[in-house]
């Protein structure tokens, strides 16, 4: 019989379809994609063509090349020029659309998969991650920022070249705001933050955990929105991504390489989303809030129920995920 299971993070029923279920290897991307060249003349990413991007903002590096490259979003959307008025028009209400996008190149190299990424590459990219994040919000007219990757055309993604995206927009996401919000009434009830109790739980578990690693915790939540949907959790209690410490990006870098990569191996390099859900630097000691990572395959579609009811039908079971997950050799 299926079973409807709460996210207590998201506030979101799930209908865990196990009458519907798929085999974790049934999710298995059937049609294989055409490799990519190490270089490719027309990219605007690809190193030699660096004119073909906006003026750049960051990079790292050493003089025999840069490692990663952060410029503005060619075609942003939000304006990096303007100030942040709040209209109120009878019942409308509207903001001008200013704020920060920007793109962070992954990689030197257009062939580069973000799975197969070194460990090395892997942690100055979450460094970059960092510096946009803390630089973001320096800007007085950013209220909320998110760091995102799209990965594969399945998962909204315009040019193959490895690449992540930083928005800050002039208003908090509703969607961040109901988090907030549910995790404040889990303190006020219980006196606990909620991630903090929900990472133990699954440690306790065990049977939703992928990976574990010094400082993060990987696991298929226990109501997953969707096939082989993933967090990795940081073990130390804080509120923002910007307060994490040197060791923990080391850390980091391995925990999301691993699931990365149990993914690309495991289920044929599937496309996803990844989205790293934090509060502000200056709110980081927030007691009832917990930065994490959240990793979503694109393996299958909201359709009109979903978009109906927004509940979500998830047609794998998170445990079986889970397993399979842990199972998946990387080397």
């Amino acid at each position: 019989m299926p079973e409807l299971r709460l996210n207590l993070i998201t506030r979101e029923w799930v209908i865990i379809a196990t009458e519907r279920a798929k085999r974790p290897e049934d999710f298995k991307i059937s049609v294989s994609k055409k490799a990519l060249p190490y270089y490719v003349e027309t990219c605007p990413f690809c190193p030699g063509n660096e004119t073909k991007t906006p003026v750049e903002l960051f990079r790292t590096g050493d003089k025999n090349g840069w490692k990663v490259r952060v410029v503005p979003n060619k075609f942003a959307a939000v304006s990096d020029s303007g100030s942040r008025e709040r209209k109120i028009d009878g019942i409308r209400r509207s903001v001008t659309g200013v704020g920060v996008h920007e793109v962070i190149i992954e990689s030197p190299r257009h062939n580069t998969n973000p799975a197969l990424l070194s460990s090395e590459q892997m942690e100055e990219v979450i460094k970059v991650y960092k510096n946009r994040f803390l630089k973001a919000y320096t800007d007085p007219r950013v209220e909320h920022v998110i760091v995102f990757k799209n990965h594969g055309e399945g998962a909204g993604t315009s040019l193959e070249h490895p690449h992540s995206q930083l928005i800050g927009t002039p208003v908090m996401p509703v969607q961040f705001r109901d988090r907030l919000e549910a995790a404040a009434h889990f303190f006020d009830d219980m006196g606990e933050c909620l991630m903090c109790v929900l990472a133990r739980k699954e440690k306790e578990e065990g049977v939703r955990v992928v990976a574990e690693t010094e400082h993060f915790l990987s696991f298929v939540p226990y109501a997953a929105l969707s096939p082989f949907h993933t967090w990795i959790f940081p073990k130390r209690h804080s509120a923002s991504f910007s307060d994490i410490a040197d060791a923990e990006i080391k850390d980091l870098a391995l925990s999301l390489k691993s699931i990365l990569s149990k993914l690309y191996h495991g289920l044929v390099n599937p496309d996803y989303n990844f989205v790293i859900r934090s509060n502000k630097p200056k709110d980081c000691d927030l007691e009832y809030f917990h930065w994490y990572i959240s990793i979503i395959p694109r393996l299958t579609r909201a359709a009109g129920f979903e978009l109906g009811s927004g509940m979500y039908i998830n047609t794998s079971l998170p445990e079986e995920s889970a397993e399979f997950l842990r199972k998946v050799q990387t080397t």
